[in-house]
């Protein structure tokens, strides 16, 4: 009976709205046959019905909101997908191949939620699929990492490209020889060890320097605008004052916390051969922190990739 509903729901999202979609997606996880203790194979299922939403096949169009907004709703639903085991490759590859090269021209707003994407599907890259989207990373990371100290970054942008940095560079460690001028040794030819990459290496660490005096210097001056929100909160007269001030604090926790996840990931990138975080040290800042919420609201964060307040 699963398989009938299941056969006649992938009929059915043919022709549905993002929210009808979401609805079929949420119910077909429901059903036993894509249960926590499913084989891979369903999973893959699964995540096949989401790349034929995603529109995969069609060539990317920064003018097509509506095709932007599906692609990162589509990839949110299938991060918990990834987690059990099926491929990312598909829209790993869609993002290196349409999207890169357009990315200056993607509406700002949404630039922010596609590297949220990217970033936390990261971890279930394979290593093939590393390879192929590091260069990229790295592309997008010398565009927003300064070479020198500047009066601010986006912050959020570096942290989203520094997290996924580390996660695909832990899978083909060697891969950053060529494009950071790293020397990291594996014993496969891939290694270009006779090849001198010291003008990569040269500018990477002084971009890693640059964005590590900005974040420092940018974190000292938000520290001592933190200390009033308390005395601002007591002196507000009105429930929408204080409201406000709250929603501000929250925002400056959070940039705080993106400063701090940014000097951890550098910090270990200006070695010759650094070690590249590929476990669940670091918790982006938009996630639920680790010391906070009930571990059955973890996985809804990391979905909708939001802040759950408290």
């Amino acid at each position: 009976m699963e398989r009938f509903i299941t056969d006649l729901i992938k009929k059915s999202v043919q022709d549905v709205t993002g929210s009808e979609f979401e609805l079929f997606m949420g119910f077909l996880r429901s059903l036993s046959i894509f249960g926590d203790s499913a084989p891979r194979e369903s999973f893959q299922e699964l995540i096949e019905i989401i790349q034929a939403q995603a529109d995969l096949n069609s060539q990317f169009n920064v003018s097509d909101i509506d095709h932007i907004e599906r692609w990162i709703s589509c990839m949110y639903m299938a991060l918990p997908i990834f987690m059990r085991g099926a491929s990312a490759s598909k829209f790993l590859n869609y993002f290196v191949k349409q999207i890169v090269p357009a990315f200056e021209k993607i509406p700002e707003e949404k630039k922010l939620d596609l590297l949220k994407t990217i970033a936390s599907s990261s971890p279930y890259a394979a290593a093939q699929d590393s390879r192929q989207l590091l260069p990229s990373v790295v592309q997008l990371l010398k565009k927003y990492m300064p070479g020198k100290k500047v009066e601010d970054i986006n912050h959020n942008y570096v942290e989203c490209l520094l997290y996924t940095f580390h996660h695909l560079a832990h899978k083909t460690p060697n891969t950053t020889n060529s494009l950071c001028g790293y020397k990291i040794v594996t014993g496969q030819p891939s290694d270009r060890l006779g090849e001198d990459f010291s003008e990569h290496y040269k500018d990477f660490t002084e971009r890693l320097t640059g964005t590590e005096e900005t974040v420092r210097a940018a974190s000292k001056r938000l520290t001592q605008g933190m200390a009033d929100f308390n005395k601002a909160i007591s002196s507000a007269k009105t429930d929408e004052e204080k409201t406000k001030i709250k929603g501000d604090q929250q925002t400056s926790t959070r940039t705080m916390r993106s400063y701090n996840n940014i000097l951890a990931m550098t910090q270990s990138l200006h070695s010759k051969s650094p070690l590249f975080i590929g476990d669940k040290k670091i918790t982006l800042s938009w996630m639920e922190q680790p010391n906070k919420a009930a571990a059955t609201k973890a996985g809804l964060q990391i979905i909708q990739g939001e802040e759950v307040t408290t």
